[in-house]
């Protein structure tokens, strides 16, 4: 007869919480690749083109999986609504930043981007009425001072176009607080599909009135082979990189994997140096660095923050 002990609850989490850090490590070390393929595309193809593209990938990705899971109807105005905003952000994300790529190194493209934690937090406060105290407020300004010393140098490189990175932050911020909103009650694949749905609307509306008063970034133009294979690679690595980053979110905490995400800029910084020869100077590497301590702090006070609110009261002293 052999005796079977079965795994502890505490053991159990342990093991789910390193299952998803170990996805979530997977998942950021891709997410590079994409911009990677984007930039190569972004050379022949304009930036609008590309977001079509991929927000299409993405529909006919996920079309499969939501259609099994019964939930591609499952709509209210307000679902709709919230799903448009969405769409839009997104675009605005990608279109912004794919832009940027176009004459930006990836590593100050990226390392500018990443003060969306920081917009989040501001935001949060701002429409969510969440508390925000002293430290947040002073770490998201050390946060801000940190991108200034990456966009001074570009901005004198490469002109206006380096603010674009903050206007994909921006629009992510604002998807990401729309999100927490929609997901209370909405499964996770449709809401992406709906977003890709949207997105792809929204980048082909772009794409028209681009077209109609001559703007060269919103020019609709049919990719050559390369160029298309650097999109379809983009999409591949997106999606795999998304599902990576689903499952890792169903695993672990958000408080717990969101500082994982700033060792992307390790792969972008790797890849870009090894693609197409760019690495930052010292000045840029001061900026990243602070951007990343800010934004880690920012995050570790959330989790503080929350895992007291959650702590059971004292019961009084008798």
């Amino acid at each position: 007869m052999t005796a079977q002990t079965a795994a502890s609850p505490t053991a159990t989490l342990r093991h789910e919480v390193g299952l998803g850090l170990s996805l979530m490590v997977v998942s950021v070390l891709l997410a590079p690749v994409i911009d990677i393929f984007s930039k190569l595309a972004v050379a022949e193809v304009p930036a609008t083109v590309i977001t079509f593209c991929r927000f299409i990938f993405q529909t006919l990705t996920l079309l499969p999986v939501v259609l099994w899971r019964g939930t591609l109807f499952d709509l209210t105005w307000k679902k709709a609504a919230l799903h448009a905003v969405r769409g839009l952000m997104t675009a605005i994300v990608m279109i912004s930043f794919v832009m940027a790529l176009a004459v930006m190194e990836l590593a100050d493209a990226l390392a500018i981007f990443f003060v969306e934690p920081i917009i989040l937090t501001i935001l949060g406060a701002i429409f969510l009425k969440e508390t925000i105290g002293w430290r947040r407020y002073t770490a998201c300004a050390v946060g801000f001072l940190g991108a200034m010393l990456v966009i001074q140098p570009s901005l004198q490189e490469v002109g206006l176009v380096a603010l674009l990175p903050i206007v994909s932050a921006f629009g992510l911020a604002v998807y990401l607080l729309i999100t927490r909103l929609a997901a209370q009650n909405e499964d996770p694949w449709s809401m992406q599909l709906h977003s890709g749905l949207w997105g792809a609307g929204f980048a082909a509306i772009a794409l028209l009135v681009g077209s109609r008063f001559g703007w060269a970034d919103f020019q609709p133009v049919v990719p050559g082979a390369l160029s298309a294979l650097f999109i379809v690679g983009a999409g591949i690595a997106a999606t795999i990189s998304g599902i990576f980053g689903a499952y890792a979110y169903r695993n672990a905490p958000a408080s717990v994997l969101a500082p994982l995400q700033y060792l992307e800029i390790v792969s972008a910084t790797a890849l870009g140096w090894w693609v197409f020869g760019d690495l930052p100077d010292p000045l840029k590497w001061a900026g990243i660095s602070i951007i990343i301590g800010s934004g880690c702090y920012v995050i570790w006070r959330e989790h503080q923050l929350r895992k007291r609110a959650t702590l059971p009261a004292l019961p009084p002293l008798v």
